[in-house]
């Protein structure tokens, strides 16, 4: 299996590469395919270059030597056309197969760099559109490579090879119809960077279509919950006739081109093959050396009409290729440094924050964390409380490194988390988010996402911990089950209960709980809830809760409000300040 590392174009590079030159560090991976590619070519364009040859010599000896002159013309023929129909297969055959290794290279590169850059990224960006990119313009340069970059090759060669012989057949004729190319080629050079434009024009609303359809499939309960069906094909619908409009005038531009070329074309042959009739009439030429120049030319004009349609095409994909170009050019914002620190082992858990502020780019004027700091003891559990935009989940973001801080420093046993790979700090964390993320694999595998070596046993372990055996044993095939698109054929509190067995699984020493409990009944609140302190013990725990019946236990609570900490404390002397917290309280358990 090729290293998907391995000659992979560094940011700068493909910028100065640009659209599809970008491409050939994905086909210089496959050289042996290139090569054998390039050689089933040369072969085949000879061959095609030999077929007037033996047509001229079937008319020239053919006809006045007899049957044996006649039969060895016929034969010459056919050996030619047989070594032209290998020739083919072999080409077809590499450089299709070639089109699918590099857009699979592509496609891996591509989505390995979406899935490494940072939340502000994928923040600013619809998934839909991404999806699109990685899907819709991939497959668009898969038919380049299989197919249109062939046909322009082997279009390049024969033009070439075609004139060269012309001049062999006759040069004066040849004179004549390098009137008609760089008239046929005026046009293909005057339309490219245009048809270029709109190709990528014509992409982009392909790409928004595609964005708008993810986006509410994504929603479809509450689509139908609203009975928004018909407003939201109405959408879709607008949507594609953007579409169609753009590719509209992609494909008006793209046929003129392409009849321009070819008029210019075979108008200059026609030109000339009527001189060349008046030549054999009047015996300066044979009738045999006619058909040679007449069949150069028609497969020299032939080729140079192909390669007016095929570099529409590769306008085209260059459109789409800029669009991935732009992805890869991306770069993440968190990354790890040079020389990474590694975090204390074992890790204590110290957590603390320094005068933390930090602005989301999206909310530059509002600031989610103010002056903010805290200090979370090793093995102590601390619940954050405040209304919602208070900064209580930017708190968990930041300590997942998902964003930098703007000012002030995060830091887990005193090393400053800047100073950490990404990775090896997030496998010291586990997280049971508000909305549990499941995947459309089994109930096995997404409980085993917290730890991928886990055996069976330990999985069922931590989903008994989690309450989630019962209820996932009684599925139509155990844990082998398969849960669906983001777990949905499970209720929402099974769903938070198979994420927590996740965290169960992980067994890291920091704990986040964003309303880990939001999702469940009485009944399994209070099992899960018995879970989690057995699962706290002994670890660094952050809660985020609204629910403060959640956090009574809690070693302290910070109360926070427009991104500081405006209280802190136990239950009982937080209600005895008589401030936010006891607002809150009163709230929830009194009204």
């Amino acid at each position: 299996m090729t290293d998907a590392k391995q000659d992979t174009p560094s940011p700068r590079r493909l910028k100065k590469l640009g659209s599809l030159g970008t491409l050939w560090p994905f086909v210089r991976r496959h050289a042996g395919l290139f090569v054998g590619w390039l050689l089933a070519l040369a072969v085949s364009s000879t061959a095609t270059l030999s077929l007037p040859i033996a047509v001229k010599q079937m008319i020239d000896n053919g006809f006045s030597g007899g049957g044996g002159q006649i039969n060895q013309a016929f034969m010459l023929m056919f050996v030619v056309a047989l070594v032209l129909a290998l020739a083919t297969a072999v080409r077809f055959f590499f450089v299709s197969l070639l089109g699918e290794k590099v857009v699979a290279d592509l496609r891996d590169q591509l989505y390995a760099h979406l899935i490494g850059l940072d939340a502000g990224f994928h923040d600013r960006n619809r998934s839909g559109e991404l999806v699109s990119r990685l899907s819709a313009d991939s497959e668009l340069l898969r038919s380049v490579i299989g197919s249109t970059m062939s046909v322009a090759l082997r279009s390049t060669v024969t033009v070439i090879g075609s004139m060269a012989m012309l001049f062999v057949t006759s040069p004066r004729l040849a004179l004549y119809s390098l009137i008609g190319i760089p008239l046929a080629v005026l046009p293909i050079v005057l339309g490219a960077r245009r048809l270029e434009k709109i190709s990528r024009a014509s992409q982009d609303r392909v790409a928004d279509a595609n964005a708008l359809a993810a986006e509410t499939l994504g929603a479809v309960r509450t689509v139908q919950a609203h009975a928004r069906e018909p407003y939201e094909r109405g959408r879709f619908q607008d949507a594609l006739r953007v579409t169609i409009a753009t590719a509209r005038r992609r494909i008006g531009t793209q046929s003129l081109v392409t009849a321009i070329a070819m008029v210019l074309v075979f108008g200059a042959i026609v030109a000339v093959l009527w001189s060349g009739a008046h030549d054999v009439v009047d015996g300066r030429m044979s009738a045999g050396t006619l058909g040679q120049f007449l069949l150069y030319a028609l497969i020299g004009g032939g080729s140079v009409g192909a390669l007016a349609e095929v570099w529409n095409e590769l306008q085209r994909a260059a459109g789409g290729m800029g669009r991935i170009s732009e992805l890869l050019n991306e770069t993440p914002q968190i990354t790890a440094p040079a020389h990474p620190q590694r975090l204390p082992t074992p890790l204590r858990g110290e957590i603390r924050f320094e005068q933390v502020s930090f602005h989301y780019p999206q909310r530059p004027d509002r600031p989610a964390l103010n002056a903010f700091s805290l200090t979370v003891a090793p093995g102590e559990t601390v619940a954050l409380v405040g209304p919602s935009g208070a900064g209580k989940s930017t708190v968990l973001s930041l300590l997942l490194r998902f964003h930098d801080p703007d000012e002030g420093s995060v830091s887990i046993d005193g090393v400053d988390l800047r100073q950490l790979d990404p990775a090896q700090l997030r496998e010291s964390i586990a997280l049971v988010p508000q909305q549990p993320a499941l995947f459309a694999a089994s109930a096995a595998d997404n409980i085993r996402y917290g730890r991928l070596e886990a055996s069976d046993e330990e999985v069922r372990a931590a989903a008994r911990s989690a309450e989630a055996d019962e209820f996932l044993m009684q599925l139509p095939e155990g844990y082998a089950s398969d849960l669906g698109e983001r777990g949905a054929r499970l209720s929402g509190g099974q769903q938070q209960r198979v994420a927590i067995a996740r965290a169960l699984l992980k067994d890291a020493p920091i704990l986040l709980l964003d309303e880990a409990t939001s999702a469940l009944d009485a009944q399994s609140e209070r099992a899960v809830q018995q879970a989690l302190e057995r699962l706290m013990a002994g670890r660094t725990t952050l809660v985020i809760a609204h629910r403060l019946a959640t956090v009574l236990k809690a070693d302290r609570i910070v109360v926070m409000d427009h991104g500081r900490i405006v209280a802190q404390g136990t239950h009982a002397e937080l209600l005895a300040q008589d401030g936010l917290y006891a607002e809150l309280a009163r709230l929830q358990f009194i009204d």
